[in-house]
């Protein structure tokens, strides 16, 4: 079992082996955040096709490069296994005996038809934490729909609240629900893992995309569980904080600035050169302000747009004010707060050469993890086949001759 030492140097899972049968984002999200607390990932893929993510098409000028599937799947191993075929479906039978965790993403019912589902795997290891990710969970009226991340954004409800009143509903502007049943996956098997360190017994997760993304939402489903009542779209502001949005400055830009309570008023006031607002009785109280948003927005307005983004931003820092410049991605990325923390992290891909990641959104005292890149279709098939099963090297050499051979 893990050493609990708080001052022990090495990874929190480092100790734990990980049979990774996932492949898009979901699955491979969840087994990339394992990785980041140091655990030993194998991933299991298709000979010649590998995870579908490497098959996407390439960004324009990117061709040949497999930069999708680079994002998730950082400090991995790849090994080549055809689990439609007896012998190679033995070798994973063979890895989940030696394996803490599983994961799987395949669609409800792959699984058990593949022989490696939970029932099949806790009967050889009884101590094995094993996660299944759907779109809908393993029992239900839509277990059997296809579900890919628009679809549950749609479902859950998120796209009702996003965008603009007169406009129709919209997707948010990347893979939340794929990440966030990742994230959740991963905390579950991180927990189950507890379990089974005091009872020694297996643990079975199942996690729902849908669910997930419910859950993503938390307060803000508050409106409709407590009050019953159905939120509206209001673009970039907030329902229940004004002013809550995002103004445009002299250069064309956007400064998001949100007043999270009546005690952040004066300051935006002051800010804003209207010091005289602070205590005008139409405004000091969050509720009048909600009541009086358009008025409030269109002055906030009127005065931003005076200024550039670069002059607004130490105005707004002397009054600490909760703001932020609306990034795009290349700026969000090279944000000098982000560079501090070192959260960008590069690696040389022996084929794409210089590959750069989002690593993990964490500093943790007494652990080391050193990330690696992703890997080659199958590149630790010979590694992992000596190291978790113990293989000699004519067995090795027979299993990858007949795999080249096919």
């Amino acid at each position: 079992m893990p050493n609990h030492d708080p001052n022990a140097t090495e990874s929190p899972l480092g100790r734990f082996r990980v049979l990774d049968l996932t492949q898009v984002l979901s699955g491979p999200h969840c087994t990339q955040m394992l990785a980041d607390l140091g655990a030993d990932i194998v991933k299991v893929e298709r000979p010649g096709q590998g995870d579908d993510l490497r098959n996407t098409l390439a960004y324009e000028g990117r061709e040949g490069h497999q930069d999708y599937f680079y994002a998730n799947n950082r400090s991995k191993r790849s090994i080549a296994l055809d689990l439609k075929l007896p012998d190679d479906r033995e070798i994973a039978l063979a890895l989940a005996r030696e394996a803490d965790i599983v994961v799987e993403n395949f669609a409800p019912g792959t699984a058990a038809r593949l022989g490696v589902a939970w029932d099949d795997l806790k009967a050889i290891n009884p101590r094995l934490v094993y996660c299944s990710i759907s779109g809908f969970g393993q029992t239900g009226p839509y277990r059997d729909r296809l579900a890919l991340d628009p679809v549950i954004q749609a479902i859950a409800g998120i796209m009702s609240v996003t965008g603009t009143s007169d406009g129709p509903p919209l997707q948010i502007g990347a893979p939340l629900a794929d990440v966030m049943a990742g994230m959740y996956a991963a905390y579950a098997i991180v927990g189950a893992l507890h379990g089974v360190r005091d009872s020694g017994e297996g643990r079975y997760i199942d996690v729902s995309m849908q669910e997930t993304m419910l859950a993503a939402l938390g307060p803000r489903m508050g409106e409709t569980l407590q009050a019953n009542r159905l939120p509206d779209r209001q673009g970039n502001g907030n329902p229940l904080r004004v002013p809550a949005e995002s103004y445009r400055t002299a250069d064309g830009r956007y400064l998001a600035i949100i007043c999270m309570s009546d005690r952040f008023w004066p300051p935006i006031c002051r800010a804003i050169g209207r010091a005289d607002l602070a205590d005008d009785s139409r405004y000091v109280k969050m509720a009048d302000r909600v009541a009086a948003r358009g008025t409030i927005d269109t002055m906030i307005g009127e005065i931003f747009v005076q200024k550039t983004v670069e002059e607004w931003i130490p105005i707004l820092e002397t009054e600490r004010v909760p703001f932020a410049r609306v990034n795009d991605y290349a700026e969000a990325l090279n944000d000098e707060q982000v560079a501090h923390r070192g959260l960008i992290r590069q690696f040389e891909h022996p084929t794409s050469g210089a590959v750069r990641v989002v690593g993990p959104p964490w500093q943790m005292t007494g652990a080391s993890i050193e990330s690696q890149p992703p890997p080659l279709l199958g590149e630790h098939t010979e590694e992992v086949l000596r190291e978790w099963l113990r293989w000699e090297n004519d067995r090795i050499g027979a299993f990858t001759s007949r795999q080249s051979d096919s």
